[in-house]
This record gives structure tokens, C-alpha cells and sequence, in this order.
């Protein structure tokens, strides 16, 4: 269902945002994160002079790679458009990423590493969500292979990162019965 019709208005900002998931062929995934912001009307940048309509005023590009149990291995990052171009000396604190979990306390690393002035806030939007493109990504891959090797969930794996997150996966819930009963707990009496 579409929102309802605007007010008259005109624009003046967009920001495009994209994440996408990858298997690699060594069995890491990949989590790649853009971020595009510009302006509808021509702008001039302090650094960078005229800018036109249209043109990037932040492109950034996040590469996050994981393994099985969410874990970074890597992390690649590019700015191809920044205000300044001593913006380009937030790319490393990125680096002290590596080796920490997507999962509870991940927006902690991320502050831990480069938040404030250590770091890009842009750079920092965009990793927040990687965990999210990561749980969306992951645990159906891994589910899907285990399918394919005619295996089942394993009784002693830890409950869903999902459950209790949002309506649909409340544990007292209908989805829950129906998708995952070995989590449902019936309401309260």
C-alpha cells in the first residue's frame, strides 16, 4: 500500500542507501554497504567548489566479511565522494572492527572504535546496518545448506537472534506456533 499523496513540495535531498549479501566461493560472506547522498539543486562545497545537481556529496562503500558465526574477518572500505578530503583518514579506524561479532554489543564496537571525532558518521550508519543485511543474509544460507545435506536444526543451537525482536516473532505469538513451535511459549493464563 503506497503512503497517501504528498503536499505540494519540491525536493531537495536524497540518500540511497544499499546493502547486499554474498557468499564467497571459501565459504565467508560478504556484506557490501553503499551510501549516496546528494543534493536536487547545484551546491558549492568548501573543498570541492561547485558541486551539480545530482552529484555526490557523501559516496561511501563498506565491505564487511564475515564467517559462519558472524565474526569479521575483513573489513574493505572506499569514499568516493566526502566533503573534505581529510575525510579519507576515517577509513582506518574501520580496521579496529576486524575480529569483533555482529550481534549484541555491535553498535558498542562500533562507537568503541570510531566513534566521535575518531571516525566517519556516515561510515558509522552504514556498519550499524551491516549487521542487519548479515541476519538477513546468513542464517538462511546456512539453513539452506543444511537442507541440501538433508540435516536438521540442531536442538542445541542457540534460539534465534530474532525472536522477541519485533510482533511477528514474539515468542508468545502466533508465527512462532506455527514457524518455530519448539521456541513458542503460550500466553500467560
Amino acid at each position: 500500500m503506497p503512503l497517501p499523496v504528498p503536499a505540494a513540495r519540491r525536493p531537495l535531498h536524497t540518500r540511497k542507501i544499499s546493502f547486499e549479501g554474498f557468499l564467497r566461493e571459501d565459504g565467508l560472506f560478504d556484506i557490501d554497504a553503499e551510501l549516496i547522498d546528494s543534493k536536487s539543486d547545484a551546491i558549492h562545497m568548501h573543498e570541492r567548489g561547485a558541486l551539480p545537481a545530482g552529484g555526490a556529496i557523501h559516496h561511501m562503500r563498506v565491505r564487511v566479511t564475515v564467517d559462519d558465526a558472524l565474526t569479521i574477518r575483513a573489513i574493505e572500505t572506499a569514499m568516493d565522494a566526502a566533503p573534505f578530503g581529510y575525510c579519507q583518514n576515517a577509513t582506518d579506524p574501520v580496521q579496529k572492527l576486524v575480529g569483533a561479532t555482529l550481534g549484541a554489543g555491535w553498535r558498542k564496537a562500533i562507537e568503541g572504535a570510531m566513534g566521535g571525532v575518531a571516525g566517519c558518521t556516515h561510515l558509522r550508519e552504514l556498519l550499524f546496518n551491516v549487521a542487519t543485511a548479515a541476519f538477513q543474509t546468513i542464517p538462511i544460507e546456512l539453513s539452506r545448506q543444511r537442507e541440501a545435506r538433508g540435516e536438521q536444526r540442531d536442538p542445541d543451537a542457540p534460539t534465534p537472534y530474532f525472536l522477541g525482536k519485533c510482533m511477528s516473532w514474539d515468542r508468545e505469538g502466533p508465527v512462532v506456533r506455527q514457524v518455530l513451535p519448539m521456541y513458542y511459549r503460550p500466553p500467560a493464563a
